[in-house]
């Protein structure tokens, strides 16, 4: 389902409710210009500050990026160790305007397995943002789709075990019910930058019938023209979730 809004300036469009982003290209960008990586994943933080603060101007509902998978822990632990420096400075520099400006936030994937501090850190912003409603941000932390779906799998499996459920009762409802993404709208537009044109692990489940959008920007320069490029292809198309 959609929303027929009319954003600040603009005049009215169909907004997804629900847009995810894999920001992807941060190395790159860095390496095109011969900076660190830590370079690129400076200015891709930065973006992603611009492109929530814009995502909430449009009023968009809920904005979901892939900041740290599950498979990322197998990049060189220094860099792993940068991307959680930057998580930190973004928790800190950046969530507190966020929050003012009535964001609420909402981490999916198994983010608690995060050091203590980021967890602390994250759980308090939780609490702090849980009654905004402005726009949801929702940031996938140590998040793997196919790890996800075990865990719901899993879930469902033990309540069957226990006689708390019927296993012939399953239905779709049941399992996205057990999913991370359970508290979130249903998956509309799914953008990926940088030119790669896979899903790589993410939101594996709630991409069955969005939409699906890639771009060769670079993450750290898709903003706000960027996003709404993606935001046009979306209206332009059809959705017809398989009915003819």
């Amino acid at each position: 389902m959609s929303l027929a809004l009319t954003p600040k300036g603009g005049s009215e469009r169909v907004l997804p409710r629900h847009v995810a982003i894999i920001m992807d290209g941060n190395g790159r960008w860095a390496k095109k210009r011969l900076l660190p990586r830590l370079a690129g994943h400076r200015m891709g933080v930065e973006m992603a500050r611009k492109v929530v603060e814009h995502a909430r101007d449009i009023g968009l509902e809920c904005l979901t990026l892939y900041a740290f998978s599950s498979e990322n822990w197998r990049r060189p632990a220094d860099e792993v160790s940068d991307l959680m420096g930057l998580l930190r400075h973004f928790i800190i520099k950046d969530l507190d305007e966020m929050i003012a400006n009535g964001i609420r936030l909402a981490v999916i994937g198994d983010w608690r397995a995060l050091q203590g501090d980021l967890v602390a850190m994250i759980e308090d912003a939780i609490a702090r943002s849980s009654t905004n409603t402005a726009m949801t941000l929702a940031i996938a932390l140590n998040y793997g789709a196919q790890q996800e779906l075990v865990g719901a799998v899993r879930a469902l499996a033990a309540r069957a075990q226990t006689g708390a459920l019927d296993p012939a009762t399953i239905d779709l409802a049941m399992i996205e019910g057990a999913l991370f993404t359970a508290a979130l709208p249903q998956l509309d537009l799914l953008i990926r930058t940088s030119g790669e044109q896979r899903l790589s692990n993410f939101l594996l489940w709630q991409a069955a019938y969005a939409e699906l959008v890639f771009t060769d920007t670079l993450w750290p320069d898709f903003g706000a023209a960027e996003l709404d490029s993606a935001l046009a292809a979306f209206n332009a198309r059809e959705r017809r979730f398989g009915g003819r």
